[in-house]
């Protein structure tokens, strides 16, 4: 989370006495579609108890979550640290601590402030807001790879993996500004210079190097679907649709849907279900149907809205008895002894990890735990 951006004076301009459509819009333009979860979204919250915490760390301001499972079957949760510039690696399925990664500087396997965390197949991406970077790291050793992104990315948070054949599509948000006020808050750009909110990224891992190239970059400059604070990310390449979480809330917090080429699809959705700022957001496939997890950043408590994978509209929502002011989260469909239809991880106030039992969370919201393949 971050303090709310002051809109640019061009911003202003645009945003003077216009009101977002809420009826959907013809083909050719950029208004938003009607939002789905609008009059399906009531504050009927059920709660589901954590699994556990993780040790609690203020220090190290953790940010983002992701989990890997060894071809043994340990789990390991993988945390970022912004404050202390390291990972932090937690057992996955009790929460206990087992190590700590890297450490401040530029070189390989160390960071500066770490944020967004993926991981795929033996890799882990880790996104340095402050050294402008994705690193990638190999597990299970956290041997450094490399770096990419450097000479492209200036306020980089967030990350999404597509995986493809024999390469890796990575999405990095980067939540650039026009510099600060007088009270020290960054400065929105104008509209017309958000279209490099999102940068797509073809990676390769070859003779233990990473290999990258610029394949495009993202972001709509219109009214509705520019991408004003932006740090989450996720896709479903099955419906080609990538959402991005807009956590400006003088604006609106809500998801926006592109598609994976980049293209605002005119759909935005979550504006009338989130009261407090739009942040993790991933996907739980169920068969060819399935579940978007998206968070609500309360201080108090976080709130977690599924809305239908396929229609986008709002199918239920939870809360902890502990978990709030949550960044990051991560879900793990791998079957472990704990959790064996799959976790869902979610960061615990910048201090920590919680972690939910997908089984409890699927009870409570009525979802079905098999899904026909």
């Amino acid at each position: 989370m971050r303090a709310r951006p002051l809109l640019g004076l061009l911003a202003l301009a645009v945003l003077a006495g216009c009101k977002p459509a809420v009826t959907p819009a013809p083909a050719a333009s950029n208004a938003p579609a009607a939002d789905p979860a609008a009059a399906t979204t009531g504050r009927s919250v059920a709660t589901v108890a954590e699994a556990f915490l993780t040790p609690m760390t203020p220090a190290d301001n953790i940010d983002s979550p992701a989990s890997w499972t060894s071809p043994e079957g340990q789990v390991w949760l993988i945390a970022t640290a912004k404050a202390t510039d390291k990972l932090v690696v937690y057992d996955g399925q009790t929460g206990a601590h087992l190590r700590d990664v890297g450490s401040t500087g530029t070189a390989p396997g160390q960071f500066v402030r770490p944020n967004g965390i993926a991981v795929v197949d033996d890799l882990v991406l880790i996104v340095e807001r402050d050294n402008h970077r994705v690193q990638v790291l190999q597990l299970p050793s956290f041997t450094p790879l490399g770096t990419f992104a450097a000479d492209d990315l200036r306020k980089p948070y967030g990350l999404w993996v597509n995986k493809q054949a024999n390469a890796y599509d990575v999405y990095v948000t980067d939540s650039y500004d026009a510099g600060e006020d007088a009270q020290g808050k960054d400065v929105l750009p104008p509209l017309a210079e958000l279209d490099k909110r999102v940068r797509r990224y073809a990676v390769q891992v070859q003779d233990g190097k990473v290999q990258a190239s610029l394949v495009a970059s993202i972001g709509d400059t219109s009214e509705a679907g520019a991408l004003r604070v932006v740090e989450s990310i996720w896709g479903d390449p099955a419906n080609d649709r990538l959402l991005i979480a807009e956590e400006d809330e003088t604006y609106a917090s809500e998801l926006k849907v592109y598609t994976l080429e980049g293209r605002f699809s005119g759909t935005t959705f979550g504006r009338d279900a989130f009261k407090a700022q739009a942040e993790g957001v991933m996907l739980r496939t169920c068969g060819k149907d399935g579940w978007w997890i998206t968070t609500e950043q309360g201080k108090d408590r976080s709130v977690f809205h599924l809305f239908d994978r396929h229609t986008l509209k709002h199918v239920g929502a939870f809360q902890g008895n502990t978990v709030a002011n949550t960044d990051g989260i991560w879900l793990s469909t791998a079957a472990s002894p704990r959790f064996p239809h799959g976790a869902l991880y979610a960061v615990h106030d910048d201090q920590g990890v919680v972690a939910f039992d997908w089984a409890s969370v699927a009870r409570q919201l009525s979802l079905p735990l098999e899904c026909a393949k």
